[in-house]
């Protein structure tokens, strides 16, 4: 199987404030980052799975990554510079 490259967008409610996310990461397919999303903002925000609402996740190529540290693991760019 090969890794792909996602992009996910969305938001999540907490304590009556609306915020707006958008997180890339690596997966094998759209469900696997779905998963990922939920546990992520779960834990570290502590909010409930119903109040996160995930409006897309894409697939995307390597060089449309916005994330230096996630370009500098699919090498696209070097960490030296």
């Amino acid at each position: 199987m090969d890794t792909k490259v996602w992009r996910a967008v969305g938001k999540y409610r907490k304590n009556k404030r609306t915020f707006t996310f958008t997180k890339e990461m690596i997966a094998l397919k759209e469900s696997h980052v779905r998963e990922r999303i939920f546990s992520d903002l779960g834990s570290r925000h502590r909010v409930m799975r119903r109040n996160i609402e995930i409006s897309e996740v894409i697939e995307i190529k390597p060089e449309e990554v916005a994330s230096l540290e996630l370009r500098t693991i699919l090498g696209v760019e070097s960490a030296i510079g």
